[in-house]
């Protein structure tokens, strides 16, 4: 424990609390050491738990912004679902993509075109095609189905991923 002459303000270290009064070696000033309180334990642990508690209320509310954010952002999504194979009227091999637009935002949105993108084995762009979406407004929240057979023949094609049009 550690103690300090209220007069000339030497210090010094003391192995157990003192039963009376103390006697500075420099000055000679005599004081009462005044015993620590101790901090309780129970009270510590509270004060732990509230900080954690504040920690994870400012997480949530930050996630939440960033998604609010993100949303306001990009309010319309459009998404894959599923990419099936059909043979055309000459037999050749085609891919059918279907998928959703989804309205994330709390308002009325007019869908924009969907682009359909094809690449090779290199990520390049082999083809990209233009449709237009299968319904013209969405509303808060809703989701839209789409379906699309793509002109592009399949060979060569190792990825198909689908945009908005800006």
């Amino acid at each position: 424990m550690k103690t300090v002459c209220d007069f000339c303000k030497t210090e010094y270290s003391l192995e157990s609390f003192p039963k009376g009064a103390v006697k500075c070696a420099v000055c000679g000033n005599v004081w009462t050491v005044v015993k620590p309180i101790r901090k309780n334990a129970f009270l510590t642990f509270i004060a732990a738990l509230c900080a954690l508690l504040a920690a994870i209320v400012f997480a949530v509310v930050a996630v939440t912004k960033h998604q609010i954010n993100v949303i306001e952002k990009e309010p319309l999504v459009a998404e894959i679902q599923e990419i099936n194979t059909i043979n055309d009227e000459n037999g050749r091999e085609r891919f059918v993509v279907s998928g959703i637009v989804r309205n994330r935002s709390e308002h009325i949105y007019g869908a924009p075109n969907l682009i359909i993108n094809t690449y090779d084995e290199n990520g390049k762009i082999i083809d990209r095609q233009k449709f237009l979406p299968p319904a013209t407004l969405l509303d808060s929240g809703s989701v839209v189905n789409f379906g699309h057979i793509l002109s592009v023949p399949t060979q060569n094609v190792k990825k198909i991923s689908v945009e908005l049009e800006n």
